[in-house]
């Protein structure tokens, strides 16, 4: 926070993520009064992140060749699309089933192009000792956003009505689409020899990246338990929430159901506060390991948990569990890519932490429709549990422990 351009980054990604997650409240809420539909909110989940699976990495290797922060702007105007397209069709009364459809797959495509090129965009604001610093903060402002996101989401459509609250929520996407517009980072303000600048390939980049990395096993573990991770729960439950609240006896868009949103954003970001004021968590593949296994516990006894209170609890605890160990992982990932594949390394990173979460919107949103949500979150928790502990066995422990062993 020192730097004044990470202040800068910092506050507007906060501001843009809270909008990204009033949208989410808001269209979620609507649709599900519309549609009452759980497949729906599995095309939610779905949509969102299917654009991560296929355009993380191209979207990476425009990011090593083009400037990053027209790639964020580019993001910007696509969110402000989609929220007035919801508005519209709130107002009017018109909302359809495809029309849903389509402004959920265009606020993904807006998310790939934002979230890529933010994460290497970092590199050009802060030193590379400060890099844990910037990325873990930088995780905090996501979490800040979704905190902020769902207090400010259940206010408007108590106050404004949910059509006039999405339609000011594009007012919130200005601020990083102004900044980035002479923000002195970026390609044309790097001192030293540029890296070689390689050709976008387009799906073949993906291929040769996997290539790239195959023999650094840090690198290899976090992608492999981030992508996990996202297959089996991503952010399926959010998309859910709705029928969690009903379950849980708090249905209504009112304080109780905008608390049970913001529970696991308030862990995930108490969490942030408190690591990156501590130092405590050095980056290591087995603590971001033994994190992830915490984090499946606490989600799979929210699943299953029928008292409000203790979901609270348990979905708070989730969350300062995910921020841990999902900020971890970046971090080992950004600070061992190659830079001069970075924004590929980066944008293979998102493809397995972001992308894979595509399917979760399979194993607990379109399951839950045979099982029942609560079961299809409970399984997918347990099944990545026992994934998580397998990748704990295959992880040498650190040679000075080994030593004093």
């Amino acid at each position: 926070m020192r730097h004044s351009g990470y202040r800068m980054h910092f506050g507007t990604y906060v501001v843009a993520m809270m909008a990204d997650n009033i949208e989410h409240v808001i269209s979620y809420w609507m649709m599900w009064q519309k549609f009452h539909s759980p497949a729906l909110g599995g095309f939610a989940v779905v949509s969102h992140w299917l654009p991560y699976l296929l355009l993380s990495v191209p979207v990476g290797a425009l990011a090593d060749r083009l400037d990053p922060r027209r790639l964020i702007q580019c993001g910007m105007l696509l969110f402000i699309t989609a929220s007035l397209g919801w508005g519209y069709f709130f107002v009017t009364d018109s909302l359809q089933m495809w029309h849903a459809m389509l402004l959920l797959v265009i606020h993904g495509l807006a998310g790939v192009l934002w979230q890529t090129a933010s994460q290497l965009l970092l590199h050009d604001i802060v030193p590379a000792n400060e890099l844990q610093s910037a990325v873990r903060l930088n995780a905090t402002a996501r979490y800040l956003g979704i905190l902020v996101g769902p207090a400010v989401g259940g206010l408007m459509m108590l106050t404004l009505t949910p059509s006039h609250g999405i339609l000011l929520n594009t007012v919130f996407y200005l601020p990083s689409l102004l900044w980035l517009w002479k923000a002195p980072y970026g390609p044309r303000f790097r001192h030293g020899a540029p890296p070689p600048r390689r050709a976008v390939r387009g799906l073949a980049d993906i291929t040769q990246t996997i290539r790239d990395i195959s023999q650094q096993p840090v690198i290899v573990t976090m992608i492999l338990l981030a992508g996990a991770a996202s297959f089996f729960i991503g952010g399926s439950y959010q998309a859910q929430m709705p029928g969690f609240a009903q379950d849980l006896g708090h249905g209504d868009p009112g304080v109780a159901y905008s608390m049970l949103l913001a529970a696991d954003a308030a862990g995930a970001l108490l969490a942030g506060f408190i690591l990156e004021s501590s130092g405590l968590l050095r980056a290591k593949p087995r603590t971001a390991l033994i994190l992830a296994i915490i984090w499946c516990l606490a989600l799979a006894g929210f699943a299953k948990s029928t008292n409000y209170p203790m979901a609270l609890a348990l979905l708070f605890t989730a969350g300062f569990f995910e921020l841990s160990f999902s900020s971890m992982t970046q971090t080992l990932v950004q600070m061992n890519a190659p830079i001069d594949i970075r924004g590929r390394v980066i944008g293979l990173f998102n493809m397995s932490a972001l992308g894979l979460r595509t399917f979760s919107g399979v194993t607990v949103g379109l399951m839950g429709t045979l099982v029942g949500v609560h079961n299809s979150l409970a399984g997918s928790a347990l099944v990545l549990l026992a994934l998580t502990v397998w990748l704990l066995t295959r992880t040498p422990r650190p040679v000075e422990n080994l030593q004093k062993a």
